[in-house]
C-alpha cells in the first residue's frame, strides 16, 4: 500500500524533472569515504573495452578503485565460472555466474572453499525466468551456503539477450518463495526502474544497486545527460524505497569509469547516507570483512 511519504518522493521527482534537478541538492565532496563496489568485472583482457575505451586491465582496475576511494568490490564470473581473478588482497570477492543447467557440484565446491560469496544469474542473457524450475537448484545453494543472489535486469549489452526474462518485477515470485535467501537486482532494472524499486520496497530480503546507468566516463559526457538519466534516476529509486539500507553503490567496470560514477551516484544521495549505501549495505548483504 501507498504512503504518504511515498507520495511525497514520487511529486519530489516530478518536480525535479520540472526543474532539471533530482530530488535536492546533494553536492559531492571531497570526504574520505572508503566505498564498496558491487558489481565489477575481472576476466581481464588486457585491450580497452569496446564500448568505454576503458583499459580491460588489473592495473586499470587498481587505479580506478585507489581514485575512488574503493576498498573493496564483488566481482562477477560468467555463466560457466569464467571471468575469475584472485583480487582478495584488494578486497575483491566473486559471485559464481549460474547457467541451466545449473552447475551444482563446481557452484557448490566454490561456495565452500570461499572462492565464490555470492550467485550471478544473467537473466535475458540466459533465456528463462527467475522462477524457472531450473533455477531452483541454484537458490537451494544460496538458502544452505547463506549468499546472496544477483540478477541482472533490465536493457542487455548483447542483442541477443531477451528483455521479457530480465524484467525485475519477475523476482517479486522469486522473492515470496524464498524468504530465506537476499536477492540483489542490479542495475536497478534500468530502463524499468520503477518497478525494481518496488520489488526491492515490497520485500524484505531484496535489495538493489544502480550500476551501469550509462556507459563510459560521467565526467566527459554531457552533464545535463548524466543528471537526468543517472542521478535523477537514482535520486527517484532512493526515494522511493524509502530505506537506505536498502541502496548499494555499484559501476560495472570496465563498462563504467569507477571515479566519475561514484560522484554522479553521490549527487543523487544525501550526504548522511552515503556510508550505507557506498559501504555499509555491500558488507551486510554480501558478508564482507570491511
Amino acid at each position: 500500500m501507498r504512503t504518504t511519504p511515498r507520495v511525497r518522493a514520487v511529486l519530489m521527482w516530478v518536480a525535479g524533472l520540472a526543474c532539471g534537478r533530482p530530488g535536492g541538492d546533494h553536492v559531492a565532496t571531497d570526504a574520505p569515504l572508503a566505498i564498496i563496489d558491487a558489481h565489477i568485472h575481472t576476466d581481464f583482457t588486457g585491450e580497452p573495452e569496446p564500448s568505454s575505451r576503458i583499459p580491460y586491465s588489473r592495473e586499470e582496475l587498481a587505479e580506478q578503485m585507489a581514485a575512488a576511494g574503493v576498498v573493496g568490490a564483488v566481482a562477477h564470473t560468467d555463466a560457466e565460472g569464467g571471468g575469475y581473478a584472485d583480487l582478495s588482497a584488494a578486497g575483491v570477492i566473486h559471485c559464481a555466474g549460474v547457467g541451466v543447467p545449473v552447475a551444482v557440484q563446481r557452484i557448490a565446491e566454490g561456495l565452500r572453499s570461499g572462492r565464490y560469496r555470492c550467485l550471478k544469474i544473467y537473466l535475458g542473457y540466459v533465456h528463462h525466468y527467475a522462477a524457472d524450475p531450473a533455477y531452483e537448484p541454484a537458490y537451494r545453494l544460496a538458502a544452505e551456503y547463506e549468499v546472496p543472489v544477483v540478477f541482472h535486469t533490465g536493457d542487455t549489452y548483447s542483442s541477443g539477450g531477451k528483455l521479457k526474462y530480465a524484467d525485475p518485477m519477475t523476482i517479486d515470485d522469486v522473492a515470496v518463495d524464498h524468504p530465506n535467501v537476499r536477492f540483489v537486482i542490479a542495475h536497478a532494472g534500468n530502463p524499468w526502474i520503477q518497478s525494481a524499486a518496488e520489488v526491492a520496497y515490497k520485500n524484505p530480503n531484496v535489495v538493489l544497486e544502480a550500476s551501469a546507468l550509462m556507459l563510459g566516463n560521467a565526467s566527459t559526457t554531457d552533464p545535463a545527460w548524466v543528471d537526468r538519466y543517472v542521478t535523477q534516476s537514482i535520486s527517484w529509486i532512493f526515494g522511493y524505497i524509502e530505506d537506505p539500507s536498502k541502496l548499494l553503490f555499484g559501476s560495472d567496470w570496465p563498462l563504467i569509469d569507477i571515479p566519475s560514477y561514484v560522484e554522479a551516484y553521490k549527487r543523487a544521495i544525501p550526504r548522511e547516507h552515503w556510508q550505507a549505501v557506498f559501504h555499509d549495505n555491500a558488507v551486510r548483504t554480501f558478508r564482507m570483512a570491511r
